[in-house]
């Protein structure tokens, strides 16, 4: 008899366990073949080779469920598992729940973060076919948060290893050498938005930690240069307020392994007058280069109060007259 043991790093034991054993002793009705014991963060996995094997590649598989939808309930395990022997091939053998499918992660407090329009589905089914994707849009569709939520995903599937975070410095009328405070606190402002996404889907002691070893990091734009980002998961927010040569260097800085999402509102550029946006040249220029796909986010995309829906359509009438 030989025996491996399955970590589970940043779950809760009882999350996985169940009060009493009971979600072990689940795994246990369908593995008969494997002994378990289950202690800490630690479950020793006990048999024959090749059901050890096996086991433990089920073992991840849930992990990974439970990173992807925040949980694990006894009735989820039962519908995973059921029909499952140490038999049958185990690469696919587990199938999330249809009515989760659509669930890119669960938030704080349970909240279910999904796409919530068509557009915004558009976004979630992109990244996973380019590498690069730009999210072109006005205020309220979403681009932002979806593009945080799908990073945070990202993360927690262990497909990347760092997510970094970024928007231009903009003085969108204020002058920012005005403003109270050190470097850092005048530019939070402008990465605010970037925040709060981040504290809906991240308990505030994960996401302090993640951001003190370096894990997340939110920097403004111009702090990207030099920088070779690989392996990471990557969101330039909005990119209407990057001039072209900086949107030239961020997207020059895509590394091996990672993923890009550029978001943008072109119809609120903040630049001055005589500086033509980054965005709009890289549009131009990029449209046709495989790889990268475009997704154009529209006032049905709009998900914040019903108000903002009309004054964009508002807006779009009077620039169209």
């Amino acid at each position: 008899m030989t025996e491996r043991i399955f970590e589970l790093e940043t779950i809760n034991p009882i999350d996985f366990y169940g009060v009493n054993d009971s979600k072990l002793n689940i795994y246990q009705k369908f593995f008969p073949k494997v002994k378990l014991v289950g202690r800490g963060s630690a479950i020793k996995i006990m048999g024959e080779e090749k059901f050890i094997n096996e086991f433990y590649t089920i073992l991840e598989k849930l992990a990974d469920y439970y990173h992807r939808f925040g949980k694990l309930n006894e009735s989820d395990i039962e519908q995973m598992l059921g029909g499952i022997s140490v038999s049958e091939e185990v690469s696919n053998a587990i199938t999330p729940p249809t009515a989760l499918q659509e669930v890119l992660l669960f938030g704080n407090n349970g909240m279910v973060i999904k796409a919530r329009s068509a557009n915004q589905s558009r976004m979630v089914e992109s990244i996973v076919k380019h590498d690069m994707m730009f999210a072109i849009g006005p205020a309220g569709t979403g681009k932002t948060y979806t593009a945080v939520a799908l990073a945070v995903r990202a993360l927690k599937n262990k497909e990347v290893k760092r997510l970094i975070l970024t928007r231009p410095a903009v003085e969108a009328g204020e002058n920012l050498g005005f403003l109270p405070g050190d470097l850092k606190e005048k530019l939070d402002p402008y990465l605010q938005p970037l925040y709060d996404a981040l504290r809906d889907m991240l308990p505030a002691e994960k996401l302090a930690q993640y951001m003190e070893n370096g894990v997340i990091q939110i920097a403004p734009l111009a702090f990207m240069r030099g920088r070779t980002l690989d392996h990471a998961f990557v969101i330039l927010d909005e990119a209407q307020n990057a001039t072209q040569s900086q949107m030239k260097m961020f997207l020059t800085r895509m590394g091996r392994s990672a993923k890009f999402i550029v978001t943008g509102d072109t119809t609120q550029i903040d630049l001055p007058r005589n500086q033509p946006s980054g965005l709009i040249q890289a549009i131009k220029l990029l449209k046709n280069v495989r790889g990268i796909d475009f997704i154009y986010l529209d006032s049905n995309d709009v998900i914040r109060h019903k108000l903002v829906k009309d004054i964009i359509l508002a807006y779009n009438n009077e620039t169209n007259n």
